[in-house]
């Protein structure tokens, strides 16, 4: 039993045998079979994630009951919230704190974490939040798969604000984008969330996992100098300020108010304009971009018919792509890691050689409204009539397969 920071108690179960199991793993170089959620916990514990908060709903559940199980292994903390909203605050406050934290939901508690998501976008606190997409509105299907919030995880919260999305499609990118989304937090102070599915994260497939030491690790930037010289929200050289953790020596005031680098409130619009502007240009440098923006070209150099999927509808669209190649049916699949910020550059020279764009997801067309406002960017910027874009949309629970996406090819 030990005490926690937030002063709850906890019971400490470690079972001795698990417990060897998973020192071994934590030293080795590991070939294991995983779901999609347990690859998510397991890389966030090796790229140093050390608290989780939240609250179990179908189907993330696993993560949830992965990290109880092995996060006091390694010295973590784990709590089950009341509710969601406590859920990310828990994650919020312990990031202050100086501890990778995450969190893990589906539906409608990924809606209850939106206001909690503005602040933490406002205060550029470093968090990574898995949403395991379901079936919606509303309840909708606990159970069932779907791909309808791809809009809600970049305008989901209110006011102008950046956002970093990134779609695995299979479970080792679970394991691998993981470790990137936690980077990406800690690089540019900023949360990240990871946009699975049903599917990819129940889902068991062989996975390969590097030993600790071959895995990229990347930490926040703390300040060093002096109370007086520590700017929170100060302007830097490349947009990002450093962040002390709470209670070792670095007084500082977060809020959800506009602010000035110090972090106390202001009404000052030059201060307002200047701090809103800074916390959307850190992601927008051309360091950034190499590191955030991720996009899978398949067959895509000489391709007439592109299409643009992701998450589990990519894995139907490359089975689709395959056996058009066999028929010599120059097709290619476009497919974004990172679905926010948008690859516009990848995306829009993709566009400018196509004849047709087949948007395959499992809504009524969220992703396809981007591809068509960069498909009028390109006509702009290289005069030339756009592609014809097509959506291949299903909302029934079921999947798209590779015979609706090759059927669609070869219309």
């Amino acid at each position: 039993m030990f005490l926690t920071p937030a002063g709850r108690v906890i019971m400490r179960f470690v079972n001795p045998v698990r417990s060897a199991f998973v020192a071994k793993e934590l030293t080795q170089g590991r070939r294991l079979i995983l779901s999609g959620n347990e690859a998510i916990t397991r890389a966030a514990i090796d790229v140093g994630a050390r608290f989780f908060g939240g609250y179990p709903i179908t189907p993330s559940t696993e993560i949830l009951e992965t990290a109880a199980r092995d996060l006091f292994i390694v010295g973590g903390t784990y709590l089950q919230m009341e509710d969601e909203i406590a859920g990310i605050g828990s994650i919020i406050g312990a990031s202050l704190g100086g501890v990778k934290s995450w969190t893990a939901t589906s539906g409608p508690g990924f809606s209850l974490k939106q206001e909690a998501i503005g602040f933490a976008c406002l205060t550029e606190i470093p968090i990574v939040v898995v949403n395991v997409q379901r079936a919606g509105p509303s309840t909708g299907g606990p159970t069932d798969v779907g791909q309808s919030d791809v809009m809600q995880t970049r305008w989901g919260t209110h006011g102008d604000h950046p956002i970093i999305v990134i779609a695995p499609y299979g479970v080792q990118e679970c394991y691998e984008e993981t470790i990137r989304a936690f980077n990406l937090s800690e690089k540019y102070r900023t949360p990240v969330i990871i946009l699975s599915d049903a599917k990819v994260a129940q889902m068991k497939e062989p996975v390969i996992l590097p030993a600790p030491g071959n895995i990229p690790i990347v930490n926040r930037l703390k300040p060093s100098g002096s109370q007086k010289d520590y700017k929170p929200f100060g302007q830097t050289e490349s947009g990002v300020p450093p962040l002390a953790p709470m209670g070792k020596g670095y007084r500082a005031h977060f809020t959800g108010l506009y602010h000035g680098s110090s972090g106390l409130p202001t009404k000052d619009p030059a201060v307002i304009d200047e701090q809103l502007r800074r916390i959307h240009a850190k992601l927008e440098t051309d360091e950034a971009k190499k590191d955030i923006l991720k996009t899978e070209r398949f067959f895509i150099d000489d391709a007439d018919v592109i299409v643009v999927a992701f998450g589990i509808t990519a894995r139907a669209a490359k089975d689709a792509i395959i056996k058009s190649r066999q028929r010599d049916i120059k097709a290619g699949l476009l497919r974004p890691v990172t679905l926010w910020p948008a690859d516009e550059e990848t995306i829009i020279a993709a566009l400018s050689r196509a004849k047709k764009i087949i948007v395959a997801e499992l809504n009524l067309g969220q992703y396809r409204t981007e591809i068509e406002r960069l498909a009028y960017r390109m006509a702009v910027k290289f005069q030339k009539v756009p592609p014809q874009i097509v959506g291949l949309n299903r909302i029934d629970t079921n999947l798209i397969s590779p015979e609706d996406i090759f059927e669609e090819i070869t219309k």
